[in-house]
């Protein structure tokens, strides 16, 4: 999955300037002028990160970033506001889940660096759902292979903590892994 970025601002003037500051970076931009058009580019592309303005016309960033929550979970989450007071960033972070609370104007570096660790944050907690999957695959194997061949996945150890394998002729192990390869192929 590319590295696509979504920024939503109901001023033009706004986007553009955001769009410049990642023209070094490998994003893929792409922008909305509402809430209600960031959503529907939302359903068409995979977006890692949601940059939102806060006071837009219609839905506010901060309900516009809860629905982005609700619907699209694994997007992180980013407002900007012109508007920043302590109440509005804890609201912005206890309703829309929200990364980071950054204010306008914004600097450069921090809005690069913000991005850049919200990418990696989506691009780990990914890879981490993806090896759970796996886990979880071959815990299912495991007890399928445990009821097909009771003890199975017993294993005894030595007093050093290794594994002791049993003594087992080639016609056995050859059976099971056929066995295997029969079933989970």
């Amino acid at each position: 999955m590319e590295d696509n970025i979504l920024i939503v601002d109901d001023e033009p003037n706004v986007i553009s300037s955001l769009t410049r500051v990642f023209i070094d970076e490998p994003y893929q931009i792409y922008s909305a002028n509402s809430a209600l058009e960031a959503m529907e580019i939302l359903k068409e592309y995979s977006v890692k990160v949601v940059i939102s303005d806060e006071k837009m016309p219609e839905i506010s960033g901060l309900e516009f970033l809860s629905m982005v929550r609700e619907q699209f979970p694994y997007i992180i989450r980013i407002i900007l506001t012109g508007y920043a007071s302590i109440e509005a960033a804890i609201k912005a972070i206890n309703e829309g889940e929200i990364y980071r609370f950054l204010t306008k104007p914004w600097d450069d570096m921090d809005i690069k660096f913000a991005v850049r660790a919200a990418i990696d944050k989506y691009n780990l907690e990914e890879e981490n759902r993806r090896l759970l999957e796996i886990v979880r695959q071959q815990a299912l194997n495991i007890k399928l292979l445990e009821r097909q061949f009771p003890g199975i996945s017993k294993l005894d150890r030595d007093k050093d903590g290794r594994i002791i394998v049993p003594d087992m002729s080639e016609d056995e192990i050859a059976q099971i892994v056929a066995q295997c390869e029969k079933e989970f192929i």
